[in-house]
């Protein structure tokens, strides 16, 4: 999808304004459909995804009450002036005028921006017409209930928040029912769509293998509706159902779909890494974070001694660790990664996990809050990987340097969080305006 833009003119409009027009035209074809210009105050067609001023005059001041009947109506109003797909140095003065009356412009300072821009306001009209897939039966009943009764994830309100704020259905179907089908299919078949993929892989049982390909096979078989643009399974609460994990079924649906998935089922995760990843196109992936800072509650979950002494700052440090590994992320993304058999003692012997590293270097950490007005961002530095004995559940996990540990601490919302490749937190804030989240910085 292109993003709709409706272009609105001032009174005293000149030929400055055709002259924008057709740069914008030219310059944002691949991400905008700019439609029919009309002058200030008109009604807006229902199919604009946002407001576009091609030129600002000194009419906006006498007119700021129209400006605000933009903004009350929905829409974003973006300010893109320039000969170079940005705004222009003396929109400032305007800009600070309608700061004052409440009333939010968006003004990109570079062209990458406005193409960000144009991305954020098709994926937002674009998740209107989407669905996520959830696999799940009893949630919370099966394993650990202890810890998976406490997610806010499975409740009404979470899958009605989101269909309120972004327009996703949450459609659920049974994980039992999918599992029995994966395993109904053939290990001739399995294996003949294996040969069609080439996958390191160290450890793994040939049984191990197919059924993990099975998996893959029953999902790509379930996908019915073409709507559907996010995915997830409760395979770790409900790993009863299934003698294998959806690892690497989700890592085979995005190489072939760019199927966006989150594990447990987390639909709030699956929610933030959808809007973030169909933006900004980044590698992406879903872990847990264990703070230095919270000591043996931590490290006793992963079943470790503790954590690696020769960090300095550890007060500022993070492992992030997932289902035995650094966690769950498509190859294509990675510096290394190799299909091993499980860590975890709650799923199948017959199962698998990726061990699997980012690139060291920049990371961006986000996630949407519980009421999915705003989003969390951090940036900090993948530092490195520490590696424990097979007694423990993390085998091979991250450490990343946070900026303030305390500050995390108190402010970070889940122990699910979002990992990107590099700073990303400019780019995080033009979607946010798209989005009117608030950012929450740490």
């Amino acid at each position: 999808m292109k993003a709709k833009l409706i272009p609105l003119y001032f009174p005293s409009r000149d030929k400055q304004f055709d002259t924008q027009i057709k740069f914008l035209s030219k310059v944002l074809s691949e991400n905008a459909e700019i439609l029919p210009e009309l002058p200030l105050g008109a009604d807006i067609p229902e199919d604009a995804d946002a407001v576009l001023f091609p030129q600002i005059l000194g009419d906006a001041y006498d007119m700021h009450d129209e400006f605000k009947k933009i903004r009350k109506l929905g829409y974003s109003i973006l300010v893109i002036t320039s000969q170079f797909g940005t705004f222009s140095m003396w929109d400032w003065e305007i800009n600070n005028f309608m700061k004052s009356k409440d009333i939010e412009l968006i003004m990109p300072y570079n062209l990458g921006q406005a193409i960000t821009l144009c991305r954020a306001l098709s994926v937002k009209r674009e998740m209107k017409q989407t669905k996520f897939r959830v696999y799940q039966d009893n949630p919370g009943e099966g394993m650990q209930p202890e810890i998976f009764k406490c997610f806010y994830w499975w409740g009404d309100e979470c899958t009605d928040t989101i269909r309120e704020r972004f327009g996703v259905e949450i459609e659920k179907k049974s994980w039992r029912q999918l599992a029995g089908e994966a395993k109904n299919i053939p290990d001739t078949e399995a294996a003949e769509e294996w040969k069609k993929w080439d996958f390191p892989v160290a450890g793994l049982t040939d049984k191990a293998l197919l059924s993990a390909v099975k998996l893959f096979l029953a999902i790509e078989r379930d996908m019915d509706d073409a709507s559907i643009g996010g995915m997830g399974i409760n395979c770790l609460n409900e790993s009863s159902y299934s003698d294998t994990t959806p690892c690497l079924a989700w890592n085979m649906l995005y190489e072939k779909y760019g199927m966006i998935w989150a594990c447990e089922g987390d639909t709030l995760t699956l929610t933030t890494k959808y809007i973030l990843h169909k933006v900004l196109g980044s590698p992406i992936m879903m872990t847990n974070i264990y703070p230095f800072l919270m000591g043996d509650a931590a490290t006793k979950h992963e079943k470790i001694p503790g954590f690696p002494e020769f960090v300095k700052d550890p007060d500022d440090h993070v492992l992030l660790a997932h289902c035995g590994y650094f966690g769950l992320v498509p190859r294509s993304f990675c510096s290394s990664w190799v299909c091993k058999p499980p860590v975890l003692g709650i799923v199948d012997d017959n199962a698998h996990m990726f061990d699997a590293r980012y690139p060291e270097g920049p990371l961006t950490l986000a996630k949407l809050d519980s009421t999915m007005t705003k989003m969390m961002v951090s940036e900090g530095e993948l530092e490195g990987y520490v590696q424990y004995d097979e007694s423990s559940d993390c085998r091979n996990g991250g450490i990343l340097k946070i900026n303030d540990g305390h500050e995390f601490m108190k402010k970070v919302y889940s122990h699910h969080l979002l990992f990107m490749t590099g700073h990303q937190r400019k780019d995080i804030e033009l979607i946010g305006s798209v989005f009117d989240l608030e950012l929450d910085i740490l």
